[in-house]
């Protein structure tokens, strides 16, 4: 079952926070989506507020998040995002549902 993480992210107001973070943003997406095991790592902005950020990573079932976390990228990631945000991240855990049809 595929196993799926949402991250809300809030910038701080200014320009640069925003920038940044949407820079960043891009950056974590094209290194993480090549990790093993990972299906997808997509990353959004609102389209009502610019502030407003959200990561969906994927990935192949639960413990492939160790690829992600192994990942040397992933330790200079909190502490360059952190300082832009607004508030704290916003972190959950899902397992995608999947049609009985549909599963092997």
């Amino acid at each position: 079952m595929v196993y799926t993480i949402v991250v809300h992210m809030r910038a701080k107001p200014d320009e640069e926070s925003i920038n940044k973070l949407h820079a960043k943003l891009l950056e974590a997406s094209a290194v993480y989506s090549k990790d093993k095991e990972t299906l997808s790592w997509f990353v959004m902005q609102s389209v009502h507020d610019k502030q407003d950020f959200c990561i969906v990573e994927r990935y192949l079932n639960e413990g492939s998040q160790k690829y992600h976390l192994e990942n040397p990228y992933w330790k200079t990631f909190d502490p360059y995002v952190i300082p832009l945000l607004e508030k704290e991240m916003d972190l959950r855990r899902f397992e995608e549902l999947v049609p009985e049809e549909q599963k092997q």
